[in-house]
């Protein structure tokens, strides 16, 4: 039997190094940028969509329209492969701001960055702003993207403590297994694509690394046919969450 006390030590170890090898983060994770038609706090353009698109080619990354029909295939086959971008008006009385954002297929905020000229001119203004809040994003190098919705594919692979179960529940949230491939699997809310947790496979049999929906990282376990999650507390503790197979 899997001892817990192990399991952390091992895991927790290894938790640095292999979370950015298998969830993006960061916008340098991503190849495709989709730009919208217009900045809808902005009452014009002010050349900022072409300055955007221009400066994000320059950084090598794809950037694409909103509308899906002229995608390329390694886009459309997994819209988590591409991040959307936005400019908004940070309005000030005595300088041009703005703030540039990335977000995931999740709408989940990747990177926002701020920017701000002292000259008075819009056009100018916003452009040096822009230039200021490009320079907190990387110039691409993307990694594979999990996709949010994946057909339930289960491991023929089986162990003592491997869980074969497709739905489980911890009393209060109904989750499914949806197995992605052999060293990946998530647990996603009935009837709902995005997943409460992504588990990934360590070099620990049984155990795994978790991200959890907000964002956290934390060690997942099988413990006699159920799911355990070390949940993360506010003090630095765990308290451990159990889906039972149903």
């Amino acid at each position: 039997m899997i001892k817990k006390v192990n399991m952390k030590k091992i895991s927790m170890l290894m938790l640095t190094a292999c979370s950015t090898l298998f969830f993006a983060q960061k916008v340098s994770d991503y190849k495709y940028i989709s730009i919208p038609d217009k900045f809808e706090t902005f009452n014009q353009d002010y050349g900022l969509k072409n300055k955007l698109i221009k400066a994000l080619n320059g950084k090598k990354y794809l950037t694409l329209p909103v509308i899906k029909d002229n995608w390329p295939s390694e886009a459309k086959g997994n819209y988590c492969n591409v991040i959307a971008a936005n400019i908004l008006n940070d309005k000030s009385l005595f300088k041009n701001k703005l703030i540039l954002q990335f977000k995931d297929c999740n709408n989940n905020l990747i990177l926002e960055s701020k920017g701000s000229s002292n000259i008075k001119e819009f056009e100018e203004g916003l452009d040096e702003a822009l230039k200021q809040a490009l320079l907190k994003v990387g110039v691409s190098n993307p990694v594979e993207i999990l996709s949010a919705q994946k057909p339930v594919s289960e491991s023929t692979e089986t162990s003592p403590q491997s869980s074969t179960a497709s739905n489980y529940s911890n009393g209060q949230l109904n989750v499914q297994k949806v197995q992605i491939d052999g060293n990946q699997f998530i647990l996603a809310k009935i009837g709902d694509s995005v997943p409460f947790a992504i588990f990934t496979a360590t070099s620990k049999k049984d155990v795994f690394i978790v991200k959890l929906a907000n964002k956290n990282m934390t060690i997942g376990y099988f413990e006699n046919g159920n799911i355990v999650i070390d949940i993360p507390n506010a003090d630095g503790k765990f308290s451990k969450e159990v889906f039972i197979g149903k």
